[in-house]
């Protein structure tokens, strides 16, 4: 199980503040990163998963600060992400892609296959993976992401790709995960799985933490109706 601490993080792009001032914690559950456009979401992953140094501020993982670590330093940690770009080995096959993160941790090849039916994408297996589908695509990054064994999951727009039956089976799986005492984020914009799966919810706008609370908190915020919800 993870703890995961953002500490006063600041980002900065000259003189465009991407992220201001931010400070919330992530325990094990599922916790939705929601907000606008360009409120900041993807810079913030980008910090927490050690790929952009902070301005200022800092990330702690189990109260160790990792703020200097890179991002293979705190995968080794139990941090693990997925992209809102898709990440995968276009020319290798859809099995060979969990390989290559099994291996990475020498875990045996023969897991490839029961997380690629815990995603529910086994029939993929043999397929090229820049072939598959989008959404296919989308779980193939969550099943290479699982083959590392993380305790802190971070996943940047998981549902695109997916229909309605899919985004619900992937919110049971999402809770399967949290029930092992997995910390699992998602950045995402399908409402109805941020309001039905998470357990706490972080809304950003214009780099800022609007509000953070339950599901119906944040449903019932004016602020947050106002910038997002509508």
């Amino acid at each position: 199980m993870s703890t995961l601490r953002v500490e006063g993080v600041t980002v900065r792009f000259g003189e465009v503040t991407a992220v201001d001032d931010v400070s919330l914690v992530v325990e094990p559950g599922v916790t939705g990163l929601i907000g606008p456009n360009g409120a900041g979401k993807t810079t913030l992953f980008d910090v927490i998963s050690g790929l952009r140094r902070p301005t200022s501020g800092r990330v702690l993982l189990d109260a160790a600060d990792v703020t200097g670590l890179g991002p293979h330093q705190r995968s080794r940690l139990g941090v693990a992400r997925t992209f809102q770009r898709l990440e995968v080995f276009g020319s290798l096959t859809v099995w060979e892609n969990v390989v290559v993160a099994l291996e990475s941790r020498r875990r045996p090849a023969k897991l490839a296959g029961e997380l690629l039916d815990r995603v529910g994408i086994g029939e993929f297996a043999r397929n090229q993976a820049d072939t598959v589908p989008t959404g296919a695509a989308r779980l193939l990054e969550l099943a290479r992401a699982l083959a590392t064994d993380p305790s802190l999951l971070l996943l940047d727009e998981p549902s695109s790709g997916l229909d309605r039956a899919e985004t619900e089976e992937f919110g049971e799986l999402l809770r399967q995960l949290s029930a092992e005492g997995r910390s699992v984020v998602l950045v995402e914009h399908d409402m109805d799985l941020v309001m039905g799966y998470c357990d706490h919810v972080h809304v950003l706008n214009l780099g800022r933490l609007l509000v953070s609370g339950t599901p119906d908190v944040v449903r019932a915020d004016a602020g947050v109706r106002e910038a997002y919800l509508g």
